[in-house]
């Protein structure tokens, strides 16, 4: 009796310990699966950070937007305006900066009557947007409402383009003070029906072709904007009245 005792205390024994030595192979198991769990989400967001960060990082490759001329122009004509296509319509080139005082007075005087042209048929408008007046906000206002402009362009062409064009001006700050932040162009961009592009307004990821655009235009003989050319000529007073006199003689050149 007191072997039989004995036999099952050792087995009790045995028993005991093989299930403390699978609870610590359990618990080493639990332990390895933690830590791999946390090691795999401090990768992901390492990750996701440098992926954050390389999207907002600064473009220095020069890429053109789509739909671009070989003159670092843009064509709006009477399709993107919903209007009826003319007979050899005029080309009225128009180089402008969206920080510029000078081209907002010329958008409120003569934009809708060049639009209205466009939609007859009679013109394209060649825009050339420039950036030069930098200097002329706290926060580099020019060139970045021109690239989150360029953004739009190049996702959803030029009718969206010029709807955003429209709003940059609407809501253009008044010279020498910060112009919107990144943040509010592409809350601008999205009004103008344009989504999806944050990396490309954050990251200012057509800056470089903006320089070279800027470049080609100082070659040209570029002095300030709003720069109106119609039949090859400036036009030095652009109203409205001008600008029709200007395309007629164009037209019977």
């Amino acid at each position: 009796m007191a072997n039989e005792r004995q036999q099952r205390a050792a087995r009790a024994e045995q028993m005991r310990k093989e299930r403390e030595k699978a609870d610590r192979k359990q618990r080493n198991l639990i332990s390895l699966a933690i830590v791999a769990v946390v090691i795999a989400l401090i990768a992901v967001g390492g990750y996701a950070v440098k992926s954050a960060n390389d999207k907002n990082k600064a473009e220095t490759e020069v890429i053109v937007p789509n739909g671009a001329t070989k003159d670092n122009g843009f064509i709006f004509d009477a399709a993107a305006a919903g209007g009826t296509a003319g007979t050899n319509p005029v080309k009225v080139v128009l180089t402008e900066d969206f920080q510029c005082p000078a081209c907002l007075s010329f958008e409120q005087q003569s934009g809708a009557f060049l639009t209205d042209l466009v939609k007859k048929g009679e013109i394209t408008i060649e825009y050339r947007p420039v950036s030069f007046l930098d200097k002329s906000s706290g926060n580099e206002y020019s060139s970045r409402a021109l690239n989150a402009a360029l953004c739009v362009l190049d996702k959803g062409g030029i009718e969206k383009y010029k709807t955003m064009h429209d709003l940059l001006y609407a809501n253009q700050p008044q010279e020498g003070t910060n112009g919107p932040e990144d943040s509010a162009l592409i809350d601008t961009a999205k009004n103008a029906g344009v989504t999806g592009i944050d990396s490309c307004i954050n990251s200012k990821r057509f800056g470089p072709w903006i320089e070279k655009a800027y470049d080609k235009l100082l070659d040209e003989g570029f002095k300030g904007t709003p720069w109106v050319r119609i039949g090859g000529k400036d036009i030095e007073s652009p109203t409205p009245a001008a600008l029709q006199q200007a395309i007629d003689a164009a037209k019977k050149a």
